[in-house]
């Protein structure tokens, strides 16, 4: 196996790794409701993809319930 004859230089290192980053999801606001959802998915608070019905939402727990 070949030893590399220099070391590589911080600047040679840091721009092979500049790709190497997370990104934040897309988000867009639900026609229907108004609540930031993933794009290309069904909206957790109210059901509705693309204008239509698909999932009945789930009722929303009151403070007893949730205790």
């Amino acid at each position: 196996m070949a030893i590399p004859f220099r070391r590589t230089s911080k600047a040679k290192r840091d721009s092979r790794r500049a790709h190497t980053k997370l990104s934040a999801p897309t988000m867009v606001v639900c026609p229907n409701c108004g609540e930031l959802t993933l794009s290309h998915m069904v909206c957790k608070k109210c059901g509705f993809y693309k204008g239509k019905l698909v999932l009945a939402p789930k009722p929303e727990k009151t403070d007893k319930e949730k205790k």
